[in-house]
C-alpha cells in the first residue's frame, strides 16, 4: 500500500525532502514509517519517539496504516 509521509522543520531539512511516498506491506503501522525513516541518509536527526500524526490527528507508532494514509513526523512544538 502507498501513503504518503510530511516531514516539516528540521526533520525535512535533515532527510532532505518535505515529502515522500512511501510503499509499505499490508498491517503496516506509523511505527513502521518511522522504521523505514530511520534507514534513510540524515535520520540520525530524528529524536528516538518524535510525534506522529496519521490523517491531522495525532497518532501512536502502532496505529494502523491504510493505503492513501498522510503519516506526519513532527518536531516539538512550544506555544503559550
Amino acid at each position: 500500500m502507498s501513503v504518503t509521509v510530511l516531514l516539516f522543520a528540521s526533520y525535512a531539512d535533515a532527510l532532505g525532502t518535505r515529502s515522500l511516498t512511501m510503499e509499505l506491506p499490508p498491517g503496516a503501522t506509523a511505527g513502521t514509517v518511522l522504521a523505514a525513516l530511520r534507514q534513510r541518509p540524515g535520520a540520525e536527526a530524528l529524536p528516538p519517539a518524535p510525534l506522529l500524526a496519521v490523517n491531522e490527528r495525532y497518532a501512536d507508532p502502532g496505529q494502523g496504516l491504510q493505503a492513501g494514509d498522510v503519516v506526519a513526523v513532527l518536531p516539538p512544538v512550544a506555544g503559550g
